[in-house]
């Protein structure tokens, strides 16, 4: 439809042009002339010419195609997506460890304590900035950046997670020298681990159609490195209210991650993958996440 409003513009505009051009039609002597006018983002192009008997009218629509910069920025790209991670602790051994603290007469922790809510575990980034350098004919490129990851992982049994020098709570006479983990007494309606880095990613990306933005085929793939600046526990329960304890839990500072991004059109998915631990001790837990990229950059 907006197309057909754009064809019925166009005419009216080069009516004036045919008439001139009828009532000069003997006149070849005329010299050729173009007209440009632009509306937003359209180019109506009036022309004449001493070989035409009527004038030509030009509609160029979605001008989309870019420049061809060897290096191009793009500010305020935000993914979201959800975050789950594989387990592969050996529990007897966390357990033996003292990170992971038992009530006594109940079942020891194991894998399930540690499963996510899916739906409600979630990923979202915020990239400051980006940057694609040419390296070949703009049909390779290097793409990097700088942004915050914000990881929400939900649990969907009530363990706690305590820093180091507190006490264990079955037991207030030891006190217990570095962060752990137990399986609290109480039932939350939230509880989750919220752990978020200052990351800078770095990826070869291949383009089918450098041209423009919304078409063809694009792929990205590489690593990031990411240093957590802030991590928390927050619990919302009846007997306790809302709590939130911040702390790193043996969070390792570092996390490298395999990142990769697909484009299709205008779409864009994301993906990202832990090869080690987050945890110093005692857990090994490698996240992953997945989702959508909010740009046709």
């Amino acid at each position: 439809m907006k197309r057909i409003y754009v064809i019925i513009a166009a005419c009216l505009i080069s009516a004036p042009v045919f008439a001139q051009t009828d009532s000069t039609r003997k006149d070849t002597s005329r010299t050729s002339q173009t007209d440009t006018i632009r509306i937003g983002g359209m180019i109506i192009i009036k022309k004449d010419s001493p070989d035409q008997k009527r004038g030509k009218t030009i509609v160029v629509t979605g001008n989309r195609k870019q420049k061809h910069s060897n290096i191009s920025t793009a500010n305020f790209i935000i993914d979201l997506g959800f975050a789950n991670w594989i387990d592969e602790t050996d529990y007897a051994s966390a357990t033996s460890q003292n990170y992971l603290i038992n009530r006594p007469g109940s079942p020891a922790i194991e894998p399930t304590d540690f499963k996510l809510k899916t739906g409600k575990s979630t990923n979202v980034n915020i990239w400051v900035f980006m940057q694609r350098l040419n390296l070949i004919k703009h049909y390779v490129n290097l793409k990097y950046g700088i942004g915050v990851e914000l990881n929400n992982y939900r649990f969907k049994s009530n363990i706690s997670f305590k820093e180091g020098g507190t006490n264990n709570p079955y037991n207030s006479s030891q006190n217990i020298g570095h962060a752990f983990v137990f399986r609290d007494s109480i039932s939350f309606s939230k509880n989750k681990l919220s752990a978020d880095y200052v990351t800078v990613p770095f990826m070869l990306n291949f383009r089918t159609n450098p041209n423009y933005s919304d078409k063809g085929l694009s792929f990205s793939a590489g690593m990031s490195m990411g240093y957590l600046y802030n991590s928390r526990n927050k619990q919302i329960s009846g007997e306790r209210g809302k709590l939130k304890r911040k702390g790193d839990y043996d969070l390792e500072k570092w996390k490298l991650s395999y990142i990769g991004e697909l484009g299709l059109g205008p779409l864009r998915l994301y993906g990202s993958y832990v090869p080690e631990s987050i945890f110093e001790n005692g857990l090994n837990i490698t996240p992953y996440n997945i989702g959508i990229r909010l740009s046709n950059w």
